[in-house]
């Protein structure tokens, strides 16, 4: 789809084409703020796609596997959009910037918030948490009793990946259900474990 626009610079006679897909992504709504994706029709094509996967594997790892998988082509996506459409993101040269870049403009083009914290792994140095109590893919989610391990935030754990590796910070990134006590509801903590040579770069970079 195109829509036509006069080329002001040509005295007016000018028309160039633009194409739909170079709107800007986020647009202004009615009340001021950012267009959003409905909750509800989000929650109703994740849980077929949840659905959808269930039936084709044998464990919880296989199917946390797939959710993986199919977050990391959106992580993709995610980072073209903010890097040449939206012009949200410069390349960064240090491991922290990524990471910020990530919990903060990745979660709030995302989730429109930024992520409850990011932390530094005490006891590894290529481990960093990222953590959020309430994952939007978990809000709206009953596992069944066999599967009650499931954390269908590895969908997210997919898209971290693929925005750290579309931005050549190599990583695995895995989700992982954390009691926090007091009958609440379990938080998520999303494991970050970057490749060596990744640290090998943010040493030469730094000495």
């Amino acid at each position: 789809m195109t829509e036509s626009k006069r080329n002001a610079g040509s005295g007016g006679g000018g028309i160039r084409m633009l194409n739909i897909l170079d709107r800007p992504l986020a647009t202004k709504g009615r009340g001021g703020g950012g267009s959003e994706v409905s909750l509800s029709a989000f929650s109703f094509l994740f849980s077929e796609m949840v659905q959808y996967y269930q039936n084709r594997v044998l464990s919880i790892a296989d199917l946390e596997r797939k959710l993986e998988e199919a977050g990391y082509g959106v992580g993709h996506r995610v980072l073209e959009l903010l890097a040449f459409r939206e012009k949200q993101y410069r390349r960064e040269i240090k491991l922290i910037g990524v990471l910020q870049f990530v919990s903060s403009t990745v979660w709030k083009a995302l989730f429109n918030k930024v992520a409850d914290s990011l932390e530094r792994s005490t006891e590894n140095e290529d481990e960093y948490m990222i953590h959020e109590r309430e994952p939007i893919t978990n809000v709206f989610v009953s596992a069944p009793a066999d599967i009650s391990q499931l954390n269908c935030a590895a969908y997210i754990a997919g898209i971290i990946s693929g925005v750290l590796n579309g931005a050549s910070y190599p990583a695995g990134v895995t989700a992982h259900h954390v009691a926090i006590g007091d009958g609440q509801r379990e938080k998520t903590v999303f494991l970050i474990k970057f490749r060596q040579d990744v640290l090998r770069r943010e040493a030469a970079l730094s000495g």
